[in-house]
């Protein structure tokens, strides 16, 4: 199957809730079902990216707050130039393993910077291109932690993950915010028991929005 147009999905969530195994899961059904798909991530996603995501999860650098997000700008803006448009305008399905919501959730919930502030610079570093459909995978913090097999003391980890549980749970506040916002966008994928069962739930919004 030749796509007619490119198709941007992302996936967001906090720490241990499988973004990355539902995203390659996804990648993996989608390309049976005849689509051309690329699967990134952000920060990173490219060589520039990259190396900017090991300064901004490396636990023994002190960031501000402001430094934090501009880098996380900063990295989206050569992504988005040599991953995610190329491929869009090629007709590809891109899968993003976070984007925009993200920053919004961590830098502006999480690290209380003004949300005006950050969407504003999230304007500028995508070029105005918003994701066609964003898979929320919902999990409390918590179970989330536990999942990731990170320590109760946060002291394990990279430098996110190190955060108090009461910073993650205003990133999940700040996700399910934005999940009532924009409710034609951001679909909430409640984690279940199994890695099947998450999926099921995935396939049922994709095929919604592709009419697969």
């Amino acid at each position: 199957m030749k796509n007619k147009k490119g198709l941007f999905i992302t996936v967001e969530g906090c720490e241990g809730c499988g973004k990355s195994t539902q995203s390659k899961l996804l990648k993996q059904y989608l390309q049976d079902k005849g689509f051309t798909v690329v699967l990134t991530r952000e920060p990173g996603g490219n060589i520039v990216a990259e190396k900017i995501r090991d300064i901004l999860l490396n636990p023994s650098f002190k960031i501000t707050s402001l430094c934090e997000l501009f880098l996380y700008e900063a990295s989206r803006i050569q992504h988005l130039s040599d991953v995610i448009k190329p491929n869009l305008q090629k007709g590809n399905v891109v899968i993003c393993d976070r984007f925009t919501d993200s920053t919004i959730a961590y830098q502006g919930f999480g690290r209380k910077i003004d949300i005006k502030t950050i969407e504003k610079l999230n304007n500028v570093a995508t070029e105005g291109i918003k994701p066609d459909l964003t898979l929320y995978l919902d999990i409390a913090p918590k179970t989330g932690i536990e999942r990731a097999k990170i320590k109760n003391d946060f002291t394990d980890g990279d430098r996110i993950e190190r955060e108090t549980l009461k910073f993650h749970n205003n990133v999940r506040k700040g996700f399910l915010t934005l999940a009532k916002m924009y409710p034609d966008r951001i679909k909430k994928i409640k984690n279940q028991d199994t890695i099947a069962n998450t999926q099921k739930l995935i396939i049922a919004e994709i095929e919604k929005c592709l009419k697969i």
